[in-house]
């Protein structure tokens, strides 16, 4: 085959919604180079339509070619069995690389298919690192950094990471955060067309955002309780509103806790979740990605974990780590950044990262490692 005859053809697995904005801003670009074909996987991770359906939908981003409808599970069973469903899609399509993002299982899943078929792979927001091993997303990336062939870093923090742990400075490019890319696309669109404001009675800068899904928050009962109280605490002073991740709904279930005062709605759509960002006072979250979007979008925020990837965030004075140890903590970590602002800098890169990547894929993707995948069954 002739190099101009050459197609590229790109295996994208996600499975999370923040996964599905991370390669949003690719997948727009992507499809406007010639030569190039992308098959998009979704695990199943997310699979409750306000989750993950309409995300597609409002991110105008084809639908997934292949759904494996996973769903929940324990972290072993979850990964597993994503594993094996991945590795039939990627025997079957023959990709010439594999693009996974992120720190889920789905990501780890991905990569690992990748690898053992000798597919080289791309870990997109490589180099994250907390430093706490009881995250399940830390071992997720460490992992998939690790086995990958090519890490986009978006953060000066990451590549040094990454080089502190042995990773050769040729696997590494620095490209800034495709999350910036997104908040300036859509942020504007989020504008426009969402209502959710209006639906819900409320006024910019009035309100307190709050999000919380990480399991070792809903996992451990002292600390979901910690936050729920917390939380009414500060809807005392302040509204507070939080759109209830599944996870943390059942959790609370479980625990027969209850928020008394916070206005509790469903998992809202990409766009409603933009403006309700963009709009709030204070954002209190356990989620890295809305860590970032309240920084892109000039917002104070209260990370409710003992740590954070995102330190450039500490060092600018937009966010403040707050162990959720009591409920006393939560409310006055909460009340004490209300209306706090931080350092003006641009630490995730240009708003290019998108294309930066895209061009590495396109034009030095390493060659395939070694027997392609439909040569990989094992006797």
């Amino acid at each position: 085959m002739s190099e101009a005859s050459f197609i590229l053809k790109i295996a994208t697995i996600f499975g999370a919604r923040p996964q599905f904005i991370k390669a949003a801003t690719i997948t727009r670009v992507l499809g406007s180079i010639p030569d190039v074909e992308e098959v998009r996987i979704h695990t199943g991770q997310h699979y409750d339509e306000n989750m993950s359906e309409v995300f597609f939908q409002e991110l105008d981003i084809p639908k997934p070619d292949y759904y494996l409808g996973i769903g929940s599970g324990t972290h072993g069973v979850q990964t597993g069995r994503m594993l094996e469903s991945i590795e039939q899609v990627l025997m079957q399509s023959l990709p010439d690389l594999v693009l996974v993002y992120g720190d889920t299982n789905s990501t780890l899943a991905g990569a690992l298919a990748g690898v053992k078929l000798h597919i080289p792979v791309g870990h997109v927001e490589a180099g994250l690192r907390s430093y706490n091993r009881q995250m399940p997303e830390e071992i997720n990336r460490v992992l998939t950094d690790h086995a990958s062939d090519l890490l986009f870093a978006p953060t000066e923090t990451a590549t040094k990471n990454l080089r502190h742990e042995g990773i050769s400075h040729e696997r590494i490019l620095l490209v800034g955060d495709v999350m910036y890319d997104a908040a300036i696309h859509y942020g504007s669109k989020a504008e426009r067309d969402s209502r959710i404001l209006q639906k819900l009675g409320l006024q910019p800068n009035s309100y307190v955002l709050a999000t919380i899904h990480r399991a070792e928050n809903t996992d451990d009962p002292q600390r979901l309780r910690s936050i729920f109280d917390g939380l009414d605490l500060v809807a005392k002073e302040v509204p507070v509103i939080i759109p209830l991740h599944p996870r943390t709904r059942e959790a609370a279930k479980q625990e027969g806790l209850a928020l008394q005062h916070v206005c509790v709605v469903e998992p809202v759509g990409y766009l409603d979740m933009v403006l309700l960002e963009k709009q709030s006072r204070l954002i209190a979250t356990d989620s890295g990605g809305v860590q970032k979007e309240a920084f892109f979008y000039n917002v104070p925020c209260v990370t409710l974990r003992g740590e954070t990837e995102w330190v450039e965030l500490l060092e600018l004075g937009w966010n403040r780590v707050v162990p959720p140890v009591s409920a006393t903590a939560v409310f006055k970590g909460v009340m004490g950044m209300l209306d706090q602002t931080g350092s003006l800098a641009f630490p995730y890169g240009n708003g290019d990262a998108a294309e930066k990547i895209a061009d590495r894929l396109k034009t030095n993707w390493p060659t395939r490692l070694s027997t392609p995948a439909s040569n990989c069954l094992i006797p």
